[in-house]
């Protein structure tokens, strides 16, 4: 398909990746980590997933972060992988990972993401946007939920969604967008960054699902 003149990157990546966004916030496992109902064994299970498929993407970004174009999500507030490692340690109390911790499809993930590092960097352009807008949106949210549920003080346990104050949030979003927009892709470039964002939460729907089982 190709983007009208008149439709930046952010804007098609929004339209373009609506219903699969939708069904992988409709997973079972989605459903309860937003109603505050999720089992803690499971939410550490999706933590160490997490962190895996972080420190891949963070790895190859930052090894691009000369090129200007991807320039935009390496800045420091949006990384991830070091707060998931913080959250862990406060909820397994430094217990060991089961060796059996991460599923197939988090393993594929972060190997696919370790090639496009390798190969094709701009298409890590459409993890970021899978996974740093939507930290971003709801985040704060879902930390309250998760501090009820587990009986976390202060943000122990759930510095993954801490991104600032309510204002510095939502600067951190128009950056992110401002940042999509500015590479100005080709429409072949353009195709690629949203084949890889559809594939980019087909990934996550088939992360959900395993992690349920």
């Amino acid at each position: 398909m190709e983007m009208p003149l008149h439709e930046g990157l952010a804007q098609r990546l929004r339209h373009e990746t609506r219903e699969l966004h939708g069904q992988a916030e409709a997973s079972g496992l989605m459903d309860a980590l937003i109603a505050g109902t999720i089992e803690r064994s499971l939410y550490v299970a999706l933590l160490r997933n997490l962190q895996t498929l972080y420190a891949a993407l963070e790895a190859g970004l930052e090894q691009h972060r000369s090129d200007p174009r991807l320039r935009f999500a390496t800045a420091a507030p949006l990384l991830r992988s070091a707060r998931i490692a913080q959250d862990l340690k406060t909820l397994t109390q430094d217990e060991p990972p089961s060796r059996h911790a991460l599923v197939p499809a988090a393993i594929a993930y972060e190997q696919h993401l370790r090639a496009l590092a390798a190969r094709e960097p701009l298409r890590l352009i459409a993890h970021a946007y899978a996974r740093y807008l939507g930290d971003l949106y709801g985040g704060q949210q879902l930390a309250r939920g998760l501090q009820q549920r587990f009986g976390l003080q202060g943000d122990a346990g759930t510095r993954f969604y801490e991104f600032g104050s309510p204002a510095e949030v939502r600067a951190l979003r128009l950056a992110f967008r401002a940042g999509l927009d500015a590479v100005r892709p080709s429409p072949a470039e353009s195709d690629a960054i949203v084949e890889e964002a559809c594939a980019a939460f087909q990934r996550h729907i088939e992360l959900f699902e395993q992690l349920s089982r």
